[in-house]
């Protein structure tokens, strides 16, 4: 039996792995690691179906095992990060009472409709050079970049919880919508073929300045950019 069609999935289960330390992190409320497992999953998460076609091992298995480490690494794990943070160090308003028990388990919605954004993929062909909703690594790194890097100011946002849970039910919809995404895959170098990906690019450079924040403004030009091209579309039709 040969290895190599095992390969991709022994990459796939690194991704799993690195998904499983960021939710403990998370909990541990070791913000940074939790976000830079979430990272090296998506590294992983690159590679499996890159290696997969170059070894030409392609499988059912494959894919859905992909799909069930991505929504612990990019589902269970970003919404851990929330939930930990609003439970342990946000501060409520005294006129929440009891309610303030119940927030942070909001969270987990993150993890519910990323799982119905990768069920979806799996069964939606238009989604072979762009993608319909925002794609699930893209809203991890949005939510722990936020978190770690925005920690001290959301600490000092006196609704900083109204904030997180208006995030929460946005990125949800974004994550499921109809939005059509472009995708970051480059069939050749031309400016006029890849002339969204080119601008995306330029204007996301600078924003690196930004650290640990600079996903959140990354992800956001991404999806305004994203938002604007589809009513354009829309206009058109």
């Amino acid at each position: 039996m040969s290895i190599k069609k095992h390969i991709p999935n022994a990459i796939t289960c690194c991704n799993l792995f690195s998904g499983c330390v960021a939710c403990v992190m998370a909990f541990t409320g070791e913000f940074e690691y939790a976000m830079l497992f979430i990272v090296l999953g998506a590294v992983f998460d690159f590679f499996d179906g890159m290696v997969a076609r170059l070894l030409g091992v392609s499988s059912p298995l494959g894919v859905q095992m992909d799909s069930l480490a991505d929504d612990i690494t990019f589902g269970l794990a970003p919404a851990t990060v929330i939930f930990s943070f609003m439970k342990n160090m946000l501060v409520y308003p005294a006129f929440l009472g009891k309610l303030v028990a119940v927030l942070p388990y909001f969270a987990f919605i993150i993890a519910v409709f990323s799982a119905c954004r990768l069920a979806k993929f799996n069964i939606d062909k238009r989604q072979t050079t762009s993608f319909i909703g925002l794609p699930t690594p893209a809203n991890a790194l949005f939510w722990s970049s936020l978190i770690v890097g925005g920690k001290d100011w959301l600490l000092g946002l006196e609704y900083a919880w109204a904030l997180i849970l208006g995030l929460i039910f946005v990125f949800s919809y974004f994550l499921i919508s109809e939005i059509r995404m472009f995708s970051m895959k480059f069939k050749n170098l031309s400016w006029r073929s890849n002339k969204v990906r080119y601008i995306f690019i330029i204007v996301s450079l600078p924003m690196l300045v930004l650290g640990y924040l600079a996903p959140v403004a990354i992800i956001s030009w991404y999806l305004a950019l994203s938002v604007a091209l589809s009513m354009k579309r829309i206009k058109r039709a």
